[in-house]
């Protein structure tokens, strides 16, 4: 298991305001030292040919890039790493990316997260936190005290995602989240890097970030 980054930008071409490599970039000068791909309905050869950009962009801060999807595809475009959907083949992603690849999962409820592997898988997604438009469908918002819930069944980190912006990250960490996942209000922002200045700032007044 390695530990991530506290700030996730996931992609979202549809609702992004500007070119994913004009936020990629902005948002890695801001600080930002992790983006997942996450573009499902491409195909796969348009998601490597996007990550194909994006990629030299991560690599020149030192941020990883890895990609929401599968396990294979994200080994055809030397992502460093792969995040699966719930119910997603742990097992099987770790023995297609190796060791040092970092591995995500999504859960939405507390009884998903008490069965994962540490040995295997490096976090997961909790979600949604609050109310959000940029993934409806999944689920009633699970507020702090379902973060909190996941939290004490998961062995591994948990990463709160959905409706997350500065004005409430501390009552996500303190719920006991290692860290947030944010997409459409980075996507949607005319100034994506001031975006993540101010969750950064958030989560430094909470716990310094290296």
């Amino acid at each position: 298991m390695r530990l991530p980054p506290p700030l996730l930008i996931v992609t979202d071409r549809r609702q992004a305001r500007r070119p994913l490599e004009e936020i990629a970039r902005e948002a890695c000068a801001a600080g930002c030292r992790w983006i997942s791909l996450r573009e499902k309905d491409l195909s796969e050869e348009a998601q490597l040919d996007l990550f194909a950009r994006l990629r030299p962009i991560a690599q020149a801060s030192g941020a990883l890039i890895t990609l929401h999807g599968s396990a294979a595809l994200a080994r055809r475009a030397q992502a460093g790493g792969v995040h699966l959907p719930a119910g997603g083949d742990v097992a099987a992603a770790r023995a297609t990316l190796g060791s040092s690849a970092m591995i995500g999962l999504s859960v939405h409820q507390a009884a998903d997260a008490s069965a994962l592997d540490p040995l295997l898988l490096d976090y997961v997604n909790a979600g949604p936190a609050y109310e959000t438009a940029s993934k409806p469908g999944y689920g009633p918002a699970l507020g702090p005290s379902g973060i909190a819930a996941i939290v004490a069944k998961s062995h591994v980190p948990v990463i709160a995602i959905g409706g997350i912006g500065p004005e409430n990250v501390r009552e996500i960490i303190g719920a006991g989240a290692m860290g947030i996942a944010v997409m459409g209000a980075v996507m949607r922002s005319p100034a994506p890097g001031r975006e993540i200045e101010r969750l950064l700032a958030a989560l430094r007044a909470l716990a310094p970030i290296s």
